[in-house]
């Protein structure tokens, strides 16, 4: 193949058709190198410690978080036999969620203790904990989001405080709303609008669940109520 003329070459092709050019090229890359060893060096050893410490960071959550999962196991069992103090703060043997809160920080264990830290507390009384609890707890989980929701609205109810119980029962209403629950979040905040007797607050709740949710059980319930408050308004 005839050498092409070097004049009509463009740079590119002039530094790849020409041998001493790419030795040259290369010569000043390794100078450049050997000049800067030690930052690229640092460079090096720096990337290096930032990927060994991502997956050595992630091993040991998902170490802890299975530790965190088997402590759990107990404090659940609590839980659901309504022995709460135990289930929140252990039995001298086992863990309870709050342990577990505090020592499994980072874990999807601790994460689910708040949400059974915040139920123990609501179901002692302890409302304020039990709120303070339920708001820390996040998941994209479509049932126990909106149910963590629901249940920091039962607290503040309980509390009197009707503004920030609507607005928890509006969050777990429009979680991912569906057939199912949103009807029953929709119902819990008509009822503390009522209580506020802000009556139009309480009539756009009960119309969502009659046309949106028309195939609930909350709908038959929700028309008597639409009907009542707006003869109230009439």
């Amino acid at each position: 193949m005839a050498k092409k003329d070097k004049k009509a070459a463009g740079p590119g092709e002039e530094f790849y058709e020409n041998p001493e050019v790419l030795a040259e090229k290369l010569s000043k890359t390794e100078e450049l190198l050997e000049k800067n060893k030690n930052v690229v060096f640092g460079v090096l050893v720096l990337i290096a410690l930032i990927v060994a410490g991502f997956f050595g960071f992630n091993y040991y959550k998902e170490n802890q978080n299975n530790i965190a999962q088997t402590e759990m196991f107990q404090a659940v069992y609590y839980f659901e036999a309504d022995s709460l103090n135990k289930a929140l703060n252990g039995d001298g043997n086992s863990y309870g969620f709050l342990d577990i809160i505090d020592n499994f920080g980072l874990t999807k264990a601790a994460n689910l203790s708040q949400f059974y830290a915040g139920a123990s507390y609501l179901k002692l009384g302890n409302y304020e904990e039990a709120i303070e609890h339920l708001k820390s707890f996040d998941s994209d989980d479509i049932v126990l989001q909106a149910r963590a929701y629901a249940l920091a609205g039962d607290s503040y109810m309980e509390l009197g405080n009707y503004y920030d119980a609507i607005e928890m029962y509006e969050k777990a209403a429009n979680y991912k709303s569906n057939e199912f629950f949103s009807p029953i979040y929709l119902k819990k905040a008509a009822i503390a609008y009522e209580k506020l007797n802000d009556f139009e607050g309480a009539l756009k709740c009960y119309t969502s669940i009659v046309e949106d949710y028309s195939k609930s059980r909350e709908a038959v319930d929700a028309k008597k109520h639409k009907a009542r408050l707006e003869n109230l308004a009439s």
